[in-house]
């Protein structure tokens, strides 16, 4: 859940700080106060498009920071830890940061990361449902999603996708492969002129780099051999060499016996001495062989010659390179060479796991043919006490094409009012009818999600009285399972909160700025009597506030 917000330099907000319950939060404020503000706010903090306009003060970056509790949920753990960021189990810390350029960064427990990781870790922390959300509620893909979340064997989807990836992947290797076989016939000529030309060559990994050094010492034997001359001079074993001054050294460090670190430093040096007279025979070893040799010299020259030759007629860099178009070309030609027994191979794997993955389509269809039966009367069960007492729910599930998801397509069909014909949504649903099935559909799939927290921006618009009353019951309802914030502008909601929230707007001499304060109950009442007749003064609407508190006056 969301313990801590806070925000600074952005629009019209220029500090805030609030903390968050574990149960339901409300927020109100008058229209303009900033309440959209605060949510815009979170969503720049959970990946949305930056605008440099929210920049207030522009000497200054603006921020927004989210402190969570994560104690009760891990299934951010493993996002976590791939990304060698440092989990903490108990809390995690979300934060945005825009500068006036409009440049902005983003952090997880103080680690910069990419927008993509911030978004994807975001959509496992909270959902944010606002009256755009809405619309969501027609489009096929949601349908499908929330039949999704109620099966009761989720393992079977996994199942699927991994048979569909299968099928998909054996389908491509077929495709690919017929192309490639059609097409080759008419070039397999050419390829084989290609690897006659790398047969010739006959390159050897590492080749290259063994040449190009060989190469760099026989051109500078020279200046090699009398380095290692000038080096062995002052390691060998004369008199003023490295060597003898260790042996020196050593001999003196024995002859002080009273000395009570003497044999393990004698032995130190003259372990040093071992070493320097090893390297001597190294030195003397390589002068040796380093030797001028014209004609070995011309040889490796030429063949490098043909290598760079070779890979500026292949357009490749390395040895490697030549090595691995050798190789793509050997596998074109057999590819062409065998291709119809190949192309009938693959074709029937192909067949093979599309037969498998119909197969586990089809299990999938089953489970969701009866979640689809068991959420539409859910659906008209939760529904009817906010005033949807005619409501009925059809969900139509008919067989499609294999894709990612399965072998269905959904339908939600709905009728508001006695013999109405069932229609999408869309169709026959006002505003305030969609608000509240939405509700309802969260209040199902609440314990499903596996979120810590849930944002209802105004879901509540469009409905009043009883019914308002009844929304703020099934909001309270979420909360005992997931913290819930909700920005309402309806009373009988905003009673129901466990901690409750004012957005207002205050005028200095420059500016005007939103400020957010935490109510206690004599700012609920006046809050709620002002919501109710407009006059937070009004002895009646406070009675009403006291009623709906259940303060007793």
């Amino acid at each position: 859940m969301i313990k801590t917000l806070s925000i600074s330099n952005y629009a019209l907000i220029e500090n805030l700080k609030l903390d968050f319950t574990s149960g339901l939060n409300i927020v109100t404020g008058e229209t303009g106060a900033g309440k959209s503000i605060m949510l815009g706010a979170l969503s720049m903090l959970f990946g949305n498009r930056a605008d440099t306009r929210v920049v207030t003060d522009k000497a200054k970056k603006s921020a927004v920071e989210a402190v969570f509790d994560i104690s009760a949920y891990r299934s951010i753990k493993s996002i976590i830890e791939a990304n060698d960021i440092e989990w903490d189990e108990n809390e995690l810390i979300l934060r945005r940061e825009i500068n006036p350029a409009g440049r902005s960064r983003s952090f997880i427990n103080d680690t910069p990361v990419q927008l993509t990781l911030l978004r994807e870790v975001a959509v496992h922390l909270v959902d944010i449902h606002s009256q755009h959300q809405n619309l969501l509620l027609a489009t096929p893909e949601y349908q499908l999603s929330l039949i999704d979340t109620l099966l009761p064997d989720k393992s079977v989807k996994e199942k699927y996708a991994q048979a569909y990836d299968n099928y998909r992947t054996a389908l491509r290797k077929y495709q690919i492969t017929k192309r490639a076989v059609e097409s080759g016939r008419a070039e397999v000529e050419y390829y084989r002129f290609q690897l006659q030309k790398l047969a010739e060559l006959n390159p050897q990994a590492g080749e290259q780099e063994e040449l190009e050094q060989e190469r760099d010492v026989l051109a500078n034997a020279g200046d090699i051999k009398e380095a290692l001359r000038k080096a062995l001079s002052l390691f060998g074993d004369d008199d003023g060499t490295v060597v003898d001054m260790l042996r020196s050294a050593t001999a003196e460090i024995e002859s002080l016996s009273s000395l009570p670190d003497a044999e393990s430093l004698a032995e130190r040096i003259d372990s040093l001495r071992i070493e320097a007279n090893d390297i001597a025979e190294t030195l003397e070893s390589l002068e040796n062989r380093i030797e001028a040799n014209p004609a070995r010299l011309e040889q490796v020259e030429e063949r490098l010659s043909e290598i760079y030759e070779m890979q500026r007629k292949f357009e490749v860099d390395t040895i490697e390179g030549l090595l691995a178009l050798r190789e793509e070309l050997e596998l074109k030609v057999d590819a062409i060479d065998n291709g119809d027994e190949r192309v009938k191979m693959l074709a029937t794997k192909a067949k093979i796991a599309k037969k498998e993955a119909t197969a586990v389509a089809a299990e999938l269809s089953l489970q969701r043919a009866e979640v689809a039966k068991q959420f539409a009367k859910m659906l008209c069960d939760n529904a009817i006490p906010l005033g949807m007492k005619n409501l009925q729910v059809d969900i139509a599930l008919t067989p499609s094409e294999l894709s990612p998801t399965g072998a269905d397509n959904v339908e939600f069909l709905f009728a508001f009012n006695k013999n109405q014909p069932l229609m999408p949504v869309k169709d026959t649903a006002s505003g305030g009818e969609i608000s509240r099935l939405m509700l309802t559909v969260k209040a199902i799939v609440a314990d499903k999600i596996q979120l810590p927290s849930i944002i209802f921006d105004e879901i509540d618009t469009g409905v009043s009285g009883d019914v308002a009353n009844r929304m703020g019951e099934m909001m309270k309802d979420i909360s005992q399972r997931i913290q819930v914030i909700a920005i309402t502008h309806l009373p009988q909601v905003a009673s129901k909160g466990d901690a409750h929230y004012k957005v207002f707007k205050e005028d200095s001499e420059l500016r005007t700025h939103t400020y957010v304060k935490p109510l206690d109950i004599e700012g609920r009442i006046s809050e709620l009597a002002l919501m109710l007749s407009g006059d937070s003064a009004n002895a009646a609407a406070r009675a009403t506030a006291q009623s709906l508190l259940n303060v007793t006056p």
